[in-house]
């Protein structure tokens, strides 16, 4: 019974962050319901794993575009 409770409300939540990652909100909650999901489905690890990776590089990226605009002035 959990187990199709947190398959659902994952899926649910991950439908949710890919509607709020096309109009205005937060990706967050597409990584909370991928969380949820990876407990259960494997090929939502590897999408929670890719999300995590690609956030960490965009990351890196605005810090770099940041600093150098800072150092630039």
């Amino acid at each position: 019974m959990k187990k199709k409770l947190r398959i659902a409300f994952g899926s649910l939540l991950a439908i949710f962050g890919i509607v709020f990652f096309i109009l205005p909100g937060s990706i967050f909650i597409l990584l909370i319901g991928l969380v949820m999901l990876s407990y259960d489905v494997p090929k939502a690890r590897d999408w929670l794993r890719t999300c995590q990776n690609v956030m960490s590089k965009s990351a890196r990226k605005l810090d770099k575009l940041i600093l150098d605009r800072k150092l630039k002035v």
